[in-house]
């Protein structure tokens, strides 16, 4: 199918992602994304006027969260502006995605600014009120930290799922250290000719803020705490689990940073884009959740359901991108699929540019319709991976008018 809703040609960016507690780490994220989002509209020449919806995505708790869209908006000087905020871990960035087109595709919005951001620095420690606890004594959880490191269902730590899918399908380290490789060699693109393809939609240099947003505080030429391996130096790698294959190398990074992208009706979306001959479709969603603890085969049948919803197979798409937190993933998406791992993830991918949760499918779904952009053309496919064993894909296509 078609929806209704459209992504304006360059109504769309991303911040540059840093490691955590790097550059970005002191920021309330929130904040920082209304920031950038009314620096990146005034860029694009977007009024803001125009904009009578907003979904917001985010994942880790800051002060004064609580007040969601309507505080990011408002800071952004969009005062007309409400809608929700949203959280679905990793698959924030896709879910906010059909949120925005889901308000147009009835009729309640002719355009929606969907935002995602996080910060996995610094992040909350919280305390619970437990009256019944010894002494009345609450209980608490650092929220990254304690959560990455145990999904109350199974007790078990994020990197255990990607333990058990490399042992139910046979994946060994020297396989992930392969796609290691070849993913950096493929980030290693988009930052040929001063960062050429990232500078489609990101703004770089980046002035990075000070907390109260009054002056710059440092200057980032592009990702921060990016770490380039070699075959040697993954070699060397223990497995994080005893007797698995995962290691520290064969997995993603904690990290930084917010991304947005505006969707509009098709007649306000060629106002606002870059070049009004290009056309950006949503064809389909899919979501599909896995086995307790074997979250990294979840994204084989959501894409599988939006490929389905779009009347497509894996084989008409152009270009694919995956979150990717963990090497198993692509491996067992190319095994499943049948497409090589070398002919997706083209120009980087989360397993390189790092972990800040909702951002990252957005920021992937936006290298997606410039890589479309580039061949001038053609159907995309976006499916990542999500806490509690979940996944998220999204079908669009890049055509002209």
């Amino acid at each position: 199918m078609a929806y209704k809703a459209e992504i304006p040609y360059g109504a769309y960016w991303s911040t540059p992602f840093a490691r955590w507690q790097g550059a970005l780490s002191n920021l309330n994220s929130v904040e920082f994304a209304a920031h950038v989002t009314k620096k990146e509209l005034a860029r694009r020449n977007i009024p803001g006027e125009a904009i009578d919806h907003g979904v917001l995505g985010i994942s880790v708790p800051q002060k004064h969260s609580f007040y969601g869209m309507p505080w990011l908006a408002g800071l952004a000087g969009l005062d007309q502006v409400a809608g929700p905020t949203v959280m679905q871990a990793c698959a924030t960035g896709a879910r906010v995605l059909l949120t925005g087109a889901q308000e147009i595709e009835s009729g309640l919005s002719n355009v929606s600014l969907t935002v995602t951001c996080d910060r996995t620095s610094n992040g909350p420690h919280i305390y619970y009120p437990n009256p019944r606890g010894p002494g009345g004594t609450g209980s608490h959880e650092d929220w990254v930290m304690d959560n990455f490191n145990c999904d109350p269902l199974g007790r078990h730590a994020m990197v255990r799922t990607a333990e058990n899918v490399a042992h139910k399908h046979q994946i060994t380290s020297a396989e992930q250290h392969e796609v290691v490789l070849k993913r950096e060699a493929q980030y290693r693109d988009a930052l040929a000719d001063d960062h050429a393809f990232q500078k489609r939609y990101m703004s770089l240099p980046f002035e990075v803020p000070d907390p109260a947003f009054r002056k710059t505080a440092a200057t980032m030429p592009g990702d921060e705490g990016i770490n380039f391996s070699t075959a040697e130096g993954l070699g060397k790698l223990k497995p994080v689990i005893e007797g698995g294959s995962v290691t520290f190398g064969g997995q993603t990074h904690p990290a930084d940073g917010n991304a947005a992208i505006v969707l509009a009706s098709p007649e306000r979306a060629k106002e606002l884009s870059r070049d009004g001959q290009v056309r950006i479709r949503l064809h389909g969603f899919g979501a599909a959740r896995a086995a307790l603890a074997y979250m990294p085969e979840a994204p084989i049948p959501a894409a599988k359901r939006a490929l389905d919803e779009a009347g497509k197979k894996v084989g008409d798409m152009t270009a694919i991108k995956t979150h990717n937190p963990f090497a198993v993933n692509d491996i067992l998406f190319s095994r499943q699929t049948g497409v090589a791992v070398d002919k997706f993830n083209n120009y980087g991918c989360s397993l390189v540019w790092g972990h800040p949760q909702a951002p990252m499918g957005t920021r992937a779904i936006i290298e997606l319709i410039e890589e479309l952009a580039l061949c001038g053309g053609g159907f995309g496919l976006f499916t990542g991976c999500a806490a509690g064993d979940t996944a998220m894909a999204v079908v669009l296509e890049v055509t002209d008018r």
